[in-house]
């Protein structure tokens, strides 16, 4: 499907032995200057995210949303190291369709502890994490969870592990309202990366927000960091920041 502003195709991925199910969409009527895999989270299978990819594809940027296995249409059944090989996959993928725009990887809610895992095993320009955890058990902790059943939980997506050795910039955009996983924690995910990264707090946002009425307010501070080398080192405005 192709509009003035986007271009829409399914595609089936394969990951190992399983078939993953993937949405692709570009700029309808240009090249993309950059391109995102993104990650989703444990709720949401692809057909959640057309909208932000839409509005990602009419500022310029190609997308591709993958539905873990087990997940939607993807065959297999979903586990932590399978996850993480499925968004490898996927990254190859997406790598050889938009070649030669650079690609980076976000990850949103539970996808971020799948995209700091992968981070360092894809040649990826620069990593997103949007409503973003700590840890598995953390954010666990954080939701709900009772402290002896988190501690049956396995010790993985450790962000702190992961972005210590992190060879990318890194951006993080937390929801001012989010409340399954406080802003506290996005302040600790920063702490743990290099120099090059920022952190963006985005008022009056709630966790699932962002997919669900994606805004030009919360997407556009993301497009913008995407594009920066394009735009010779510039900064354009985003939103505001609560510090």
């Amino acid at each position: 499907m192709k509009t003035p502003c986007a271009e829409v195709s399914r595609h089936a991925i394969q990951s190992g032995n399983q078939v993953l199910d993937a949405v692709l969409v570009k700029p309808g009527s240009s090249v993309a200057k950059a391109s995102v895999l993104i990650c989703h989270g444990i709720g949401e299978t692809v057909e959640h995210w057309l909208g932000v990819q839409q509005l990602l594809a009419a500022s310029g940027v190609a997308s591709l949303v993958f539905d873990y296995s087990g997940y939607g249409r993807s065959s297999g059944f979903f586990d932590s190291s399978r996850s993480e090989q499925d968004a490898i996959s996927a990254f190859a993928h997406l790598h050889r369709l938009t070649a030669p725009s650079p690609v980076s990887v976000l990850g949103f809610s539970l996808g971020s502890g799948v995209a700091a895992a992968i981070i360092s095993k894809v040649p990826a320009q620069r990593l997103v994490l949007c409503a973003a955890f700590t840890s598995l058990r953390k954010g666990a902790i954080s939701i709900g969870f009772p402290n002896a059943l988190v501690l049956l939980a396995p010790p993985i997506w450790n962000a702190e592990e992961a972005l210590r050795v992190c060879p990318v910039p890194v951006l993080v955009v937390h929801g001012e309202k989010d409340r399954l996983f406080p802003v506290r924690m996005a302040r600790e995910l920063i702490s743990f990366c290099g120099p090059q990264s920022e952190l963006f707090i985005v008022p009056n946002v709630a966790h699932n927000q962002p997919f669900r009425r994606p805004e030009l307010s919360y997407w556009g501070l993301i497009v913008s960091w995407l594009l920066r080398d394009e735009a010779q080192g510039g900064r354009t405005a985003a939103a505001p920041m609560i510090k």
